[in-house]
């Protein structure tokens, strides 16, 4: 089933466009177009360095049903392999756990190291025969992913074929440096998941904007109005909003989360919220960062993990426990007032006579700006299939 809509109107400037068209949110075919040309061609996240933080330690994820295997190696670095057996195709890890230093098939035994390299073959030519000419161990390693991780979260490029990472985000890696340093997790009380019966892409593009928060966050908007709010658009990379009003949450005894080492005076009352195109949401303040994986499940249902990192191992502390905890609460709550509008804007899009809607030239330039990066990924998806 192939799709081929008509994506010219999205990519004309903002005051002309139309955003994509219905099918790109109802129709399997289009997600299954953007799952190769958008998804899979370019560095999506899969999850978290945080659930790898031992040396092999290994956490099975599946990403638009490839499964994948996310490990730390004897070198400290995280790396992503594809979760299957060279032998027979069986899955190798199903929970997440810790080894001892080997990956072994639970069907024939065949076992692979932490760098991937087919480690034995117990049988293979025979009882007691663990050798066979035929069978290449220096050929069989698993297949590993090209991967890199940045503030925390575990990118991966499946198709093999986009810029380096660094290359690609030089610029935002460089605007957000302040905040590369080491993060600190501490557990359930820093995270939670959100299922939304809503297309990944709605995700994005409600995260994007400022516009909405009036209406949609009127406690977030009472202290960090619509009016201290400025676009951030980064054609083909990147798109979102920033504030200049940031309050920093505090306990009862009016105790506050410490700050990030050497953070410049911008951040003092200030924030930014950033789409990484496609599929990463992140956060950053004096005090803390988050980051949001969006993992599409099919076209009309998206998961959203969501983790908080602190800039000081002093956060992780007993005592601040409760303040963590109302932090989480609080961007929980914030995150659960877009549910009812993603929601909505699915239903929305069954409606036939829907063209994609007008976007506001002041107010929407950053989801104009992802639209038109997902109609440009489309067409070279076409481009390509046609050569």
């Amino acid at each position: 089933m192939t799709l081929r809509s008509d994506l010219s109107a999205v990519k004309q400037p903002v005051a002309q466009a139309k955003g994509l068209p219905n099918a790109h949110y109802v129709d399997p075919a289009a997600f299954d177009e953007e799952r190769k040309s958008v998804l899979f061609a370019n560095w999506s996240g899969i999850g978290f360095a945080k659930d790898v933080p031992n040396t092999g330690d290994v956490m099975p994820v599946d990403f638009l049903d490839i499964p994948l295997l996310i490990l730390r190696d004897h070198a400290g670095a995280v790396r992503v392999y594809q979760n299957t057996c060279r032998h027979r195709g069986m899955v190798l890890i199903d929970k997440p756990k810790n080894l001892s230093g080997t990956i072994r098939c639970p069907y024939h035994s065949w076992c692979y190291g932490l760098d991937g390299k087919l480690r034995s073959t117990p049988h293979v030519g025979g009882p007691g025969q663990n050798i066979h000419e035929d069978i290449k161990r220096n050929k069989l390693g698993l297949i590993e992913m090209r991967s890199h991780v940045w503030l925390g979260v575990v990118f991966v490029n499946v198709s093999g074929q986009a810029k380096k990472f660094d290359e690609l985000h030089a610029e935002l890696v460089e605007r957000w440096a302040e905040f590369d340093k080491p993060l600190y997790h501490s557990g359930a009380d820093s995270s939670f998941t959100l299922d939304v019966n809503c297309n990944w892409k709605l995700a994005v593009e409600n995260y994007c904007e400022s516009y909405h928060l009036p209406w949609v966050h009127p406690g977030l908007n009472s202290y960090s109005r619509l009016e201290d709010h400025y676009n951030i658009e980064e054609n083909g990379r990147y798109s979102g909003q920033g504030s200049f009003v940031y309050r920093q949450i505090r306990d009862d005894d009016g105790k506050i989360f410490p700050d990030f080492h050497g953070i410049s005076n911008k951040w003092n009352t200030g924030s930014e919220y950033i789409t990484v195109f496609p599929n990463v949401l992140m956060g950053v303040h004096r005090d803390h960062v988050y980051s949001i994986v969006l993992e599409p499940k099919e076209y009309g249902l998206t998961r959203e993990h969501v983790e908080v990192f602190y800039a000081s191992v002093e956060a992780m502390g007993v005592g601040f426990s409760a303040l963590r905890a109302k932090n989480t609460a609080q961007w929980k709550e914030v995150f659960e007032e877009d549910i009812f509008v993603v929601e909505g804007m699915q239903k929305g899009r069954y409606g036939p006579f829907f063209d994609g809607g007008k976007f506001s030239p002041v107010m929407d330039g950053p989801t104009h700006v992802f639209h038109e990066w997902v109609a440009q990924n489309l067409d070279a998806g076409r481009e390509a299939v046609l050569e």
